[in-house]
């Protein structure tokens, strides 16, 4: 194949390359040097040279990316210090906040014991002042123990017996008890 059309276009390889395969094929073959193999040299030695400069250029553009990246590192690294101080405030404020907390805890503590009295004083008020409104009626001369185990029933049966009248509402009794403790029936005293 003369040299000119060699552009290595059926095979994908450039022509450099094409021509520097069949120079080392013509060395193998042939004992004499040939003159033609001294421009493949040289192209061979462009082909290196455009190769150096392309590994050259690929290095300077991984060195730009390197750069880049560390910039970025050193960027992240201040951004992550400036995290963990932010971090320590939070948390001198939470632990602040944890303090507050547990005197507010005990002041609840404290306010609900205070409500607990106030409702029983409150009751025992209310108790009293029911108490002195009431319309007390005191019934004597009954027997002893003739009111039995129920003393409400016995009083619903017997006072519209005592006065013949019916009450229209029924009588109603907040309370009912026994004046004194309860007497033995033996001596007729009041037993202790």
């Amino acid at each position: 194949m003369p040299r000119g059309k060699m552009t290595g276009k059926a095979t994908g390889k450039p022509a450099c390359q094409l021509l520097f395969s069949e120079a080392l094929r013509r060395q193998k073959h042939s004992s004499v040097e040939d003159s033609s193999s001294l421009p493949c040299t040289n192209m061979a030695d462009d082909t290196q040279g455009a190769t150096m400069d392309r590994i050259l250029q690929e290095i300077s553009v991984v060195s730009r990316k390197l750069e880049v990246m560390d910039n970025a590192m050193v960027a992240l690294m201040a951004e992550t210090r400036s995290m963990r101080l932010d971090i320590a405030g939070f948390q001198s404020q939470i632990s602040g906040l944890d303090q507050g907390v547990a005197t507010m805890e005990t002041q609840v503590a404290s306010w609900t014991d205070r409500d607990l009295e106030l409702s029983h004083l409150r009751s025992k008020l209310t108790d009293l002042e029911d108490r002195s409104r009431r319309n007390n009626v005191c019934i004597l001369g009954f027997p002893e123990g003739v009111e039995g185990a129920d003393i409400f029933s016995y009083l619903l049966d017997i006072l519209p017996k005592l006065t013949d009248t019916i009450f229209d509402p029924p009588l109603e009794f907040q309370r009912a008890h026994r004046l004194g403790p309860k007497r033995q029936v033996e001596n007729g005293r009041p037993s202790n």
